[in-house]
């Protein structure tokens, strides 16, 4: 049996995980970051490195901003890493006409006093509930300040893109049709540099796993298949 490791996105708790791992029905390892501390992308590489499973195959799934992490340990050649699955996410800043300024601005502004309903409508859209929209409350005012602050820096300056190369396991990215957040230059640019991933679509926004559990878990099972790995 292979074990499936879910790095979350940037709100970094691993709640928003539930509904996918009810309807993937198979081993799930949720690792949550911590919510006081304004790690890096470094940082988060150590502390996820060491939580990997030793003794059991495993895929690594990585969401949005954990992408970029999942991609950088998948580089590794880690001995019991078997995929890698990629939700909603990039290899390199997901904006790249973006002026300094405006990077500096959202790097240093407060991108978690934001009016939730805001929030919701960007990455919800129509899909949003009222059980999303609590529980998008509930995890954003979890997270310290310095924390969004160092994340969100965090993504404005990783680029990725040369391990890609070294990537050489199986790799799937589900994306959302309706993503307001990662552009298609961003997909296009993993496609281009990981020519082997497997790109699957859904009609679904950038909270893919939330809003899509059951089809996300349909199509990472079909992926598992095909590469003959046993969840």
């Amino acid at each position: 049996m292979t074990a499936l490791v879910l790095l979350p996105g940037m709100d970094g708790t691993g709640k928003m995980f539930a509904d996918f791992v009810d309807a993937m029905q198979a081993r799930c390892i949720v690792v949550a970051y911590p919510l006081d501390q304004p790690l890096g992308y470094a940082e988060l590489e150590q502390l996820v490195h060491a939580l990997l499973p030793q003794d059991e195959d495993f895929i690594l799934l990585g969401e949005s901003f954990s992408g970029p992490l999942a991609l950088t340990l998948a580089a590794q050649h880690l001995p019991r890493l078997r995929a890698v699955v990629l939700v909603s996410t990039f290899a390199k800043l997901p904006y790249p006409r973006l002026p300094q300024f405006l990077q500096r601005l959202i790097s240093a502004g407060p991108f978690w006093r934001m009016p939730p309903r805001l929030t919701a409508r960007t990455i919800l859209g129509r899909h949003c509930t009222p059980r999303l929209f609590e529980l998008l409350k509930q995890t954003r005012a979890s997270v310290a300040p310095q924390v969004w602050k160092a994340r969100i820096r965090a993504v404005l300056g990783i680029d990725c893109t040369p391990v890609l190369p070294y990537v050489h396991v199986p790799v799937l990215h589900l994306r959302g049709r309706e993503d307001q957040l990662i552009f298609t230059s961003a997909v296009t640019h993993l496609s281009r540099n990981l020519p082997t991933m497997q790109l699957v679509s859904l009609d679904g926004p950038h909270w893919l796993l939330q809003t899509k559990p059951a089809e996300a878990a349909a199509a990472l099972r079909a992926f598992a298949t095909r590469h003959s790995i046993v969840l």
